[in-house]
């Protein structure tokens, strides 16, 4: 394979609600977290868990729909790369802060679970042509009339 690949894919939970900022040139910025816990047994046979914390950050459009919608707690898919950010704090230190640039996320999990959406739907984002904004069919429970409209409990997943 030639070249390199600087890519993230991550299923976890909102650490809070998205912050939505404006850069001086109008361009708007969405910053979160989002938890990752990774569950094992140990040698003993004890359950244990860890949780990775992850600093996302989404640019343009995207940043709209995810502070619309997103809400800490929700499930929800990153897709992105991974970037470093060199900044000095208030007492003059250089720091470095590790970040998802977020290129997709995907809301997980049922609409009434909490959080923003709309009925059942799941809701995307992709950077990029086509749509900013993509409803992937999910039944709706109000029934469409379209006849598509089904129980949960039928789902076989």
């Amino acid at each position: 394979m030639s070249g390199s690949l600087n890519k993230v894919m991550l299923i976890g939970n909102l650490g809070r609600d998205p912050e939505l900022k404006s850069t001086p040139s109008g361009q708007t910025v969405a910053r979160f977290s989002v938890a990752t816990t990774e569950n094992w047994k140990n040698q003993a046979g004890e359950k244990q868990s860890k949780t990775e914390w992850h600093n996302i950050v989404v640019w343009g459009k995207q940043a709209e729909i995810a502070e619309k919608y997103l809400r800490k707690g929700k499930q929800v898919m990153i897709e992105g790369r991974i970037q470093y950010r060199e900044y000095t704090d208030q007492a003059g230190v250089k720091k470095t802060a590790c970040e998802i640039r977020c290129d997709n996320f995907v809301m997980l999990g049922r609409a009434d679970e909490g959080g923003g959406g709309r009925d059942s739907s799941s809701y995307g984002s992709r950077s990029g042509g086509g749509q900013d904004f993509e409803d992937h069919g999910a039944p709706s429970p109000s029934g469409s009339g379209s006849g598509g409209s089904f129980p949960d409990d039928d789902i076989p997943f």
